[in-house]
């Protein structure tokens, strides 16, 4: 019998990943030295990793395991489909039963004219299906020259080439040729960073009149769509100010630029409604689904296209899709993980029970000493690691030095809370506890407290 089981002895584990197993976004050697942490079951909010450790997940896996660990049902949904249609395509003019029945779930809980599904295996191929949608959009309705998306810096999109040019990371754009033409970055509404002496509604509407400035900079007759995260989720949890949004919303209506939600993080219950959109009150012409679309259990991703678009890209053939597009299995599992968000009202749970328990818990470690600003939404929250909490400075060292002892630290007291520079977020399974988020605030704050015993032992704890 070839497979390998969990029983194996970690370092034997640990070799034999170092071996053969590329890891994403990781430094492959660095990590064979130190051998990868090897995570064996798990069920609610806990993993269990190949030595007995019991961890709170407070990431989620990445940001998509909405419903919690464990859950049967799912299991019991994919055996089903498995042993009735494992798979068949969507190409060709044919179609499937579960297909059929989560695409005619999602526009329901779609808001207003969002009713049409473009099924993807992943957040990262649905932007790259994004990419080729609106500029076909465009040059079907006689405006060729419509093919600029511009997007924002340090937003995340995905890691695919096309995904990828979307995003805003610089260290993802210095490896593979990227950005693709015709893609434009402008500035984060990250105001803690990046806010100086303005006031968080001053900056709010200086970084969405950034958008209407490229607009006419490059030609309103050159850009097709706008993209962003409701909430930047990878970029640390950055929450916009509130004037930011609906001056976006003015300035897309006012141009005729298309509006893309990249919902693969806020979407399915994270922000405390189904859409991160709903949330900041936007009316987006294309969203971005994967992540909590499945709670992780499947790999599945798509997006949800307004009426009017749809009729333009189906008034002729779309020359794009993927094998695995709404792949039997993993809409069924799908299917059934809304099921379980709807008749369980884990979305309210969310709004009503967790998020505000959240808020005013986490809120408390903006106190510590290490500590900026603490601020939550749903359940997504982020820390301001900082020297100076009164000027927002930045350490003096490398940046991210501090957010990795940090994260060091939170592993070593059971809670996986991870590091984006010196930025600490979260971002539990839905179905949290509010004594789970106790729990999960009190590590934290452990945490911190040997961070900055560390920090400041090792000479760091230093304004630039």
């Amino acid at each position: 019998m070839s497979a390998i089981t969990n029983h194996m002895p970690t370092a034997e584990l640990q070799a034999l990943d170092a071996a053969h197993h590329m890891h994403p976004f990781t430094a492959g050697n660095e990590l064979g030295e130190k051998g990868a942490r090897v995570i064996t079951r798990a069920r609610g909010v806990t993993l269990t990793d190949s030595d007995g450790n019991e961890i709170l997940d407070a990431m989620a896996g990445l940001w998509c395991v909405n419903i919690g660990y464990g859950r049967g049902e799912l299991a019991d949904v994919a055996a089903r489909q498995m042993r009735e249609l494992p798979y068949y395509n969507t190409f060709f003019q044919t179609t499937h039963v579960p297909a059929v029945a989560l695409s005619t779930k999602l526009a329901e809980l779609a808001p207003r004219d969002l009713n049409h599904v473009f099924f993807a295996g992943s957040g990262s191929e649905a932007n790259d299906t994004n990419i080729r949608m609106v500029r076909t959009y465009w040059a079907m309705k006689g405006k060729p020259d419509k093919s600029i998306i511009i997007s924002r810096k340090n937003a995340y999109h995905g890691s695919s080439v096309g995904s990828g040019s979307l995003g805003g990371m610089s260290y993802m754009h210095e490896q593979g040729g990227l950005p693709i033409p015709d893609v434009h970055h402008i500035n984060q509404p990250h105001w803690w960073a990046e806010g100086g002496d303005m006031s968080r509604e001053e900056f709010g509407l200086a970084r969405a009149r950034e958008l209407e400035e490229a607009i006419e900079q490059l030609g309103e007759n050159r850009v097709a769509a706008f993209i962003a995260e409701p909430i930047q989720g990878a970029g640390g949890v950055v929450i916009p100010p509130e004037t930011y949004w609906p001056e976006i919303q003015r300035i897309c209506d006012k141009y005729e630029i298309l509006l893309i939600a990249d919902e693969v993080i806020c979407g399915f219950g994270r922000t405390g409604n189904w859409f991160g959109s709903q949330t900041v009150d936007i009316r987006p012409d294309i969203m971005t689904i994967a992540k909590g679309l499945s709670s992780g259990y499947a790999p599945i991703g798509g997006s949800i296209v307004r009426d009017e678009i749809a009729d333009v890209i189906g008034s002729g053939e779309f020359n794009h899709g993927y094998t695995y597009s709404g792949h039997p299995v993993a809409a069924a599992v799908a299917l059934e993980n809304l099921r379980i968000l709807e008749e369980e009202k884990i979305v309210e749970h969310v709004r009503d029970v967790a998020a505000p328990h959240l808020e005013k818990t986490w809120g408390t470690l903006a106190d510590h000493p290490l500590v900026g600003e603490a601020r939550s939404v749903g359940l997504m929250g982020t820390i301001a690691l900082t020297p100076d909490s009164e000027r927002r400075a930045a350490f003096a060292g490398d940046s991210g030095a501090v957010g990795y002892i940090c994260r060091e630290r939170c592993f070593a007291n059971n809670l996986i809370m991870r590091h984006v520079g010196d930025r600490m977020i979260i971002s539990p399974p839905l179905v949290i506890r509010p004594e789970e988020i106790d729990t999960l605030v009190s590590r934290a704050a452990k945490a911190l407290d040997e961070t900055y015993d560390e920090i400041r032992k090792q000479g760091i704890f230093k304004a630039a």
